[in-house]
């Protein structure tokens, strides 16, 4: 009788072998689901990493367009002055013997200061346009899953 209380099967110690316990599995649910959110946030970390150097290509030329847009409207002022003491000289005078006048050298290197202003102006804006600063679907799953661990329903 002894021999056969040792050959059955304890039923209760396969079954724990067998299946694992609820708080086992909802423990490891919760451990995947971390795991989850971690490579989320690091997902989310380096699109926002590449979001930001696309954020810096499109200031750099921005800052850079400053300079000769500036330096343009001040040439542009100096043709400006030109060009009035250009129409108030009398008839009779020859003011300026060179083909261009003087106001019109200010006028050319005032329109190639803003050409180049211009352009940079637009690289910038050009790749300022295409910046998503936050990853919309990321950060979606992101709450996503941290509602689901709160216990809330997601949307």
């Amino acid at each position: 009788m002894i021999n056969e209380l040792q050959n059955q099967p304890d039923t209760t110690a396969d079954r724990a072998n067998a299946e694992p316990s609820l708080a086992g599995t909802i423990k490891g649910i919760v451990d995947d689901a971390l795991d989850l959110m971690k490579q989320q946030l690091a997902m989310l970390k380096a699109e926002m990493r590449a979001d930001f150097r696309q954020l810096i290509g499109g200031l750099i030329p921005l800052a850079c367009a400053v300079a000769p847009l500036l330096l343009g409207g001040l040439m542009l002022c100096f043709m400006l002055v030109h060009l009035i003491h250009w129409a108030t000289v009398p008839a009779n005078v020859i003011a300026d013997p060179a083909q261009i006048p003087l106001w019109g050298c200010y006028a050319i290197v005032s329109a190639a200061f803003f050409l180049v202003g211009g352009i940079l102006l637009g690289i910038g804006y050009y790749r300022l346009k295409h910046v998503h600063p936050l990853p919309e679907q990321s950060a979606q799953a992101l709450e996503e899953n941290i509602k689901w661990l709160m216990n809330k329903n997601p949307k």
